[in-house]
């Protein structure tokens, strides 16, 4: 009889666990993070900026959840131009990726090589996991969302590739 109480106490203690569970993932699902609102971006109202200063000049991004610098959901798009690169690099995370509009070109390896690439058209997802060696260059102005849980962050295969070093002068 005593196993009979144990295993009913076991049983309760795991249910209201898994009742606690789902209803933190239905108020995330519903609020977007803890204690917002919910959130509609149409596309006309969506706040671009430059940068993000860790990928190549030329591209603007917009934060529509969370903080990708921080632990957490989030959610963000890049936009970038015609003919746009990013060098070969790693995520410490996984990376989803939805394109939009315009080609975003994804290839593996340590070395661009613009050939060795899969063609995305707007429209289709990809996600590759953390550590994955990967480059990047785009056809047409090209926007995708990224989503994750953060903090995201790119790391360079080539040190020299990474914008956020500065160029040394050629004559010090």
């Amino acid at each position: 009889m005593d196993d009979g109480m144990n295993s009913a106490s076991i049983i309760a203690i795991l249910a209201v666990a898994l009742v606690n569970g789902a209803a933190a993932q239905e108020k995330h699902q519903a609020t977007g993070k803890q204690g917002e609102a919910h959130a509609i971006h149409r596309p006309s109202e969506i706040k671009w900026q430059k940068g993000p200063p860790s990928i190549p000049t030329g591209a603007e991004f917009a934060i529509l959840e969370g903080d990708p610098t921080k632990e957490g959901f989030f959610t963000m798009r890049i936009r970038v131009p015609d003919g746009y690169k990013i060098p070969p690099h790693i995520h410490p995370g996984t990376e989803h990726v939805t394109v939009l509009s315009g080609t975003f070109n994804f290839g593996m390896g340590e070395k661009f090589d613009k050939s060795a690439t899969q063609e995305m058209p707007a429209g289709t997802f990809g996600f590759w996991p953390a550590g994955m060696k990967h480059f990047v260059w785009v056809k047409g102005e090209t926007v995708i969302q990224l989503h994750g849980v953060g903090p995201w962050k790119i790391e360079y295969l080539n040190p020299a590739d990474d914008p956020r070093k500065a160029k040394e002068p050629a004559n010090k």
